[in-house]
């Protein structure tokens, strides 16, 4: 790398990093707390078994699931305005982000649920607790434990999809960079760059996803010994 290179990759280091922490970094967290209610939501319909919403639920993520996310967010973003709705750039991301990662989310937090025995039910219904006390107090704590690695996965490609919220002029990291290659000429060193930045962001939450881990571990060998 000669100098030019070096300065280019130094100062722009920080224009892609504050982005980062200032949209991609609050995106992500904000669409997939949402996701994460929607999701719950979604699978407790499914667990239930309730006639008539579980077909909506199921119909939700069959289309959500089944159609790209930049889709969505050209649907959202450019198509909505023909019907008089418009929604500014970073709503419609958070909006489009959110729902279809609750889609994926919810058959994750389902599976996990089913993984409870259903002797855990019918001891809580035993011992007199309501159904929503059950769910609350021994469904889902014990569901949580069972989804938490691979939801922490759905987090970690959230954080390297909100790239495309560029395509709907969120100014994010891969916009910034984009703007720098304009000016500099220099695809291949910015480019990188911008990754390697995502690197950074998704080993800091790999390693928090295994201090998580190992604390839930503990909480339910803490538990099962009591």
């Amino acid at each position: 790398m000669d100098n030019r290179l070096i300065e280019i990759f130094i100062d722009s280091f920080s224009k892609i990093l504050i982005p980062g922490l200032t949209v991609t970094i609050p995106l992500t967290v904000i669409s997939f707390s949402l996701a994460l209610i929607i999701a719950t939501a979604v699978a407790l319909l499914q667990f239930a078994d309730i006639r008539g919403l579980k077909q909506v639920a199921r119909f939700y993520i069959w289309v959500i699931r089944g159609t790209p996310l930049l889709v969505q967010l050209f649907v959202v973003f450019f198509g909505l305005p023909s019907l008089g709705i418009v929604i500014d750039p970073f709503p419609a991301a958070v909006l489009v982000f959110s729902i279809n990662e609750g889609a994926y989310c919810a058959e994750t937090i389902r599976a996990a649920l089913e993984s409870v025995p259903r002797g855990q039910m019918e001891a809580g219904e035993c011992v007199g607790m309501s159904y929503l006390q059950i769910i609350r107090r021994i469904i889902l704590p014990q569901a949580l434990r069972t989804a938490f690695p691979t939801l922490c996965n759905s987090l970690i490609a959230m954080v390297k999809d909100t790239s495309l919220a560029a395509n709907i002029t969120v100014t994010e990291m891969l916009m910034v960079t984009e703007r720098i290659v304009a000016r500099t000429y220099e695809p291949l060193l910015l480019y990188l760059e911008v990754g390697l930045i995502y690197l950074i962001f998704c080993t800091v939450l790999t390693k928090l996803q295994k201090m998580g881990e190992r604390k839930l571990n503990a909480q339910f060998t803490g538990s099962r010994q009591a």
